[in-house]
């Protein structure tokens, strides 16, 4: 059976990693420049940051004996079970960086990156999908991946409905910083990860010491409130202001390199109760942090979810 995923974030390249498996052919086709989406991890200089999702924990089974063999393999590592006590549970982050997961996943699929999808048709008994280079890709089965408007956009160039509660999901917006430093001498403490720690930020990571960058660098996100009201800022206004709001953070250490970061659809601000959603044909579905949850877990868990309902037919 021939599948088309759109997407390669987590859940996109889980569930092409389990519709492989299952004997099927299968190409993902992503818009961005690298595989990952918000499992994302940028080189600064010798500094190595990640601006996008900074940790994850498990707590379902399924996901934990896929995150068993990413440990086995090297793929992820331990930071820490909590920024200010032990919880219990572990902040898992991918050892390169979050992005060498997605990179982890890809080996071996069929993943084409900067091929943006550009419309989608039923014709008959095939999905055809249609990329900005003119090139129409038939496929007997369709999983969307992206966030829940890109996807909504897809559809209504098919004509088809997606539900009305599924399509009023939002999501959060977030800005970012990264910021190289000249010392680790910064006022962010062991282990290295801030919480809420004020009125802006929402997270603040020290990439040092979750063991990915050799030098010192630290990852700051706003929190959604603030993100929103100055999201459509100019990039030099957010600079400065989210440069500002940082400095008590620095300590004595002097920022060497620094720079923006925008994610437009960061976080879902409401959930769809199922793991996934199927047309009436069974033959698309649509998947992602929306379903099983907004974190890495129920990401991962979603795109699992999409693997199993398009292939069950064919089983």
């Amino acid at each position: 059976m021939r599948i088309i995923i759109v997407g390669a974030g987590l859940s996109g390249l889980m569930a092409a990693q389990s519709c492989v498996q299952a004997g099927h052919d299968v190409i993902v086709f992503d818009k961005g420049r690298s595989v990952g989406g918000r499992l994302a991890t940028r080189r600064v200089g010798t500094a190595v940051l990640d601006h996008g999702a900074q940790f994850f924990t498990v707590r379902d089974a399924v996901f934990q004996s896929h995150v068993d063999t990413w440990l086995s393999a090297g793929v992820v590592h331990e930071w820490c079970r909590g920024f200010t006590s032990d919880d219990g549970h572990p902040r898992y982050v991918g050892a390169n960086g979050m992005t060498s997961i997605a990179k982890h996943l890809a080996i071996g699929l069929d993943v084409r990156c900067s091929s943006l999808v550009f419309s989608m048709s039923r014709v008959d008994d095939e999905w055809h999908i249609t990329t900005d280079d003119g090139v129409a890709h038939i496929a007997d089965r369709v999983i969307l991946t992206a966030p829940l408007p890109q996807s909504f956009s897809l559809m209504f160039s098919a004509g088809l409905e997606m539900p009305a509660d599924l399509r009023r999901i939002d999501y959060d917006r977030t800005l970012g910083l990264l910021v190289t430093l000249d010392s680790s001498q910064h006022q962010v403490p062991a282990p290295g990860g801030l919480q809420n720690p004020d009125d802006v930020f929402s997270f603040i990571g020290d990439n040092n010491a979750k063991g990915i960058s050799p030098s010192p660098a630290l990852t700051f996100h706003a929190n959604p409130a603030w993100s929103l009201q100055h999201f459509e800022d100019s990039t030099e206004d957010i600079h400065a202001l989210l440069l500002a709001a940082a400095q008590p953070w620095l300590g004595s250490a002097v920022i060497t390199e620094s720079q923006v970061k925008k994610w437009r659809f960061a976080t879902p601000q409401n959930l769809w109760p199922d793991a996934c959603w199927t047309d009436e044909t069974n033959t698309l579905v649509i998947a992602g942090d929306a379903f099983a949850g907004p974190r890495i877990e129920g990401a991962a868990l979603s795109g699992l979810a999409a693997a199993s309902a398009v292939t069950r037919e064919a089983r």
